[in-house]
């Protein structure tokens, strides 16, 4: 599997990672942590240099309950961001994390090169128009409601199932609008409690059936440090287990806050399967 980035073909028989630039004051992890521009370039430099083949850069929180923000508020947090890294790192391939369409036609503008949907086009129309007329890669994930309804949404008969249905639906749609590069993200922690978050990951093969790629985001999430009893700053060894779970099972990209770690699961599990 191969993806388009700004000319630059991704080949995704070796996964690839996704380094995380949050630039939001109320991230469950790392929130307000990159306040700055030279934070962000810092941290931006540390994720290329350890190997990440993506930077995500998001200003909405998305975490359960987080405060709702304008689409203002949200482009003045990602633009400078984008056009910092953009003009530092100008070879850096840019995914703007984005429900909105506006956001991302501005973030694309910038330089980004590929929209991550938190909602898959569910809370936005015009994300389909907009991706279709860019051409740019597109990571629908799985959600229900927003992020300040979401926690209540997680009545499923067949997790898996419903999932599968979910992104069999938005693939079409993606394809009817002319979208060509799709990736698919389960959304662990989005509107799912502990037991259907692992429930999915024991499933995760299944996606392959969609046939296109899968992006898989467990870092630090609440299902590892809630299960071990420990921090969001004490779930590092916690994510590096399920990342190697969910590499075992197919996932093709990493999103991830620690990049190196991440690198060191992808490279070890090549080695094991040779």
């Amino acid at each position: 599997m191969t993806l388009n980035c700004s000319g630059n073909l991704i080949d995704l028989s070796i996964p690839k990672v996704m380094g995380i630039l949050n630039v939001t004051p109320d991230s469950f992890y790392d929130g307000g942590s990159l306040n700055t521009a030279s934070k962000l370039l810092i941290q931006a430099e540390k994720h290329l240099n350890e190997g990440a083949s993506f930077l995500d850069v998001g200003g909405y929180s998305s975490r359960p309950g987080a405060s709702d923000i304008s689409v203002e508020e949200e482009k003045s947090r990602v633009l400078p961001a984008i056009q910092a890294i953009v003009k530092e790192f100008p070879e850096a391939l840019i995914s703007i994390d984005t429900f909105r369409s506006e956001v991302a036609h501005a973030a694309l503008d910038a330089g980004a090169c590929m929209v991550n949907d938190i909602s898959g086009g569910s809370l936005d129309e015009g994300m389909w128009n907009t991706i279709g007329s860019w051409q740019v890669p597109y990571i629908v994930m799985h959600m229900r409601g927003t992020p300040q309804t979401m926690a209540k949404l997680n009545d499923y008969e067949n997790i898996t199932k419903e999932v599968l249905y979910y992104f069999s639906e938005k693939l079409a749609k993606a394809r009817s609008h002319g979208i060509n590069d799709l990736i698919v993200d389960p959304g662990f922690g989005f509107a799912k409690n502990g037991a259907q978050n692992f429930e999915l990951l024991q499933h995760l093969e299944l996606f392959q059936s969609l046939d296109v790629p899968v992006l898989v985001g467990l870092s630090r999430k609440s299902m590892i440090y809630k299960t071990l009893g420990v921090s969001s700053e004490e779930a590092l060894n916690g994510t590096t287990a399920l990342n190697t779970i969910a590499l075992m099972k197919g996932a093709h990209i990493l999103r991830v806050h620690d990049v190196k770690e991440a690198m060191q699961c992808i490279r070890l599990l090549d080695n094991f399967k040779k």
